[in-house]
């Protein structure tokens, strides 16, 4: 009787036991999904704002009421919102999805909270790639010389960007795959490709004419009002198709935070999966900033704060990083548009002031930051 005492009350423990684990997992699940929903909430919010605001304030009703209306109503506010302010905003939105989507899958693949389009080199090849179609293919032109601004052809100086950092992202995944495709081999070649781009593109402006290097500095400077209706619409598509592509192999990607022998374990990949993960984010990463510029650290600082909030299931944390990298650019571009009104700062040069700080924190917490 006692044994049968014993036994009862051991399976009894073990059941209570296995319920307590299930209150926290959905526990922690609720939490999550309202970090979720509060930070579209947010984002819905902050984006509400950021088109009324500017030189003519235009009422958040009035805004509604405007984009419900269609592009096809002709009155000043309409024209204001659709096609300035909105374009703007939408591409923020965008951007901002689509460059903290890529942190999230580099730092997973590369198993590195380091890991990032910009600490990997990309943005500064994409810069060189710009820098060689204003000199060497003429895109520079000046739009305004009387008041000594830089412009470019959109065209020549956005697909020669591009191609840049996809060549480099392949520079970076053959030099892995000759070496063995280690997340180190992959850090360590997108810095240096990362150097040897920002060194060439200094070379490039010492020779450069006066028109030609005001183009390249103008150019640098991350601004999502260069984006059209049109460069969302393809940014979207290629964001949305990454996301969901991102969102559907996250397990994949919790399989390999726990090393790459824990994920070969259990049928992973790890070479094949590290490798696609690289070129989606590549890719995702070069549209970017080929259409609107260097805009630095979104991929680095937004996925370290929702993980500290939410943890590191990606299932949760590749979309509330979207969420929040959107949300993030939105306030960062509204801000930039209105603190020192009528001048309007490129979000690049927002982002860089809130990220550049927090990349030194990550590097003086290292693996210490990583492991919590």
């Amino acid at each position: 009787m006692a044994g049968s005492d014993e036994s009862a009350q051991a399976s009894e423990g073990t059941t209570r036991q296995a319920e307590g684990a299930a209150q926290r997992y959905l526990s922690r699940v609720d939490r999550r999904r309202q970090f979720l929903v509060g930070s579209g909430i947010a984002l819905a919010i902050a984006s509400l704002a950021a088109v009324a605001l500017g030189p003519t304030t235009i009422a958040p009703g009035d805004v509604v009421r405007i984009v419900l209306a269609g592009p096809n109503v002709e009155t000043v506010d309409a024209t204001i919102v659709w096609n300035i302010r909105l374009p703007r905003v939408v591409g923020a939105i965008v951007i901002g999805v689509g460059l903290s989507l890529a942190g999230t899958v580099m730092q997973s693949v590369l198993n590195n909270p380091l890991g990032s389009p910009y600490t990997l080199g990309l943005s500064h090849a994409a810069m060189f790639g710009a820098a060689v179609a204003i000199v060497g293919l003429d895109g520079g032109t000046m739009a305004a010389e009387s008041l000594g601004l830089g412009a470019f052809d959109p065209y020549v100086v956005t697909a020669s960007a591009f191609l840049a950092s996809m060549a480099s992202a392949g520079i970076i995944l053959a030099l892995a795959k000759y070496r063995g495709a280690s997340p180190e081999t992959m850090i360590l070649t997108g810095i240096a490709i990362g150097s040897l781009c920002t060194a060439a593109t200094t070379a490039i402006q010492y020779f450069a004419s006066q028109s030609d290097l005001a183009s390249i500095v103008f150019w640098s400077f991350g601004d999502v009002g260069r984006m059209t209706w049109r460069t969302v619409g393809i940014l979207t598509v290629v964001v949305v198709l990454g996301l969901g592509y991102t969102l559907r192999h996250s397990w994949t990607y919790n399989a390999l935070d726990a090393g790459d022998e824990t994920a070969r374990s259990v049928g992973v990949n790890v070479d094949a999966a590290r490798n696609r993960g690289m070129v989606l984010a590549s890719l995702i990463t070069a549209l970017a900033v080929a259409f609107v510029g260097i805009v630095g650290f979104v991929g680095l600082v937004v996925p370290h704060l929702v993980r500290k909030v939410i943890g590191n299931d990606k299932a949760f944390l590749l979309p509330a990083s979207a969420s929040v990298g959107a949300l993030l650019l939105v306030v960062s571009d509204t801000a930039a548009r209105t603190a020192l009104a009528p001048t309007v700062l490129p979000v690049g040069i927002v982002t860089s002031f809130v990220g550049a700080p927090f990349f030194i924190y990550l590097v003086v917490r290292g693996k210490e930051y990583w492991s919590q």
